[in-house]
């Protein structure tokens, strides 16, 4: 699994114009999943997104983790994720999993979040998105499971 991390001061998912997803303070994630991966990774990711301390405490230090500020998560699926441009022009998307593989890791992932005690909004898997987001920082991450 894959996951882009931007620290967000708010952000937001619209679909056919009606928002269906906002938090405040927390994390957007663009989460994608490859056709090899396994619900072990998908709880590997999620512990680790989770705990991350990308928060700045009183001292202007990355140190305070999504609990201590109470942060929220919004998460988006992103096939793209798996893009490769190695040839031509066009991305192929070739190793991104399958919906039938990758809906239920990525509701997975999602119950996850939930079950730490995160409020957690989501887009709608396979919609057209817009999302918006105000970062803060910037304070942006690639995580990918392969490399934990």
């Amino acid at each position: 699994m894959r996951a882009v991390l931007t620290r967000v001061s708010r952000a937001s998912v619209t679909v056919d114009g009606q928002v269906v997803g906002r938090i405040g303070t927390g994390f957007l994630i663009l989460l994608g999943v490859g056709q090899q991966d396994t619900e072990a990774q998908c709880v590997k990711l999620a512990d680790k997104l989770t705990s991350l301390r990308i928060f700045d405490d009183e001292n202007d230090k990355m140190n305070l983790s999504l609990t201590d500020v109470g942060g929220e998560i919004l998460v988006i699926s992103q096939f793209t994720l798996y893009g490769s441009c190695r040839k031509g022009r066009r991305p192929e998307y070739l190793a991104a999993a399958r919906p039938e593989v990758a809906i239920p890791l990525y509701e997975r992932f999602v119950q996850l979040c939930r079950d730490k005690g995160f409020h957690v909004e989501t887009g709608i898997f396979g919609a057209d998105m817009q999302v918006e987001s105000l970062n803060s920082g910037p304070v942006t991450l690639v995580v990918d499971t392969d490399q934990l």
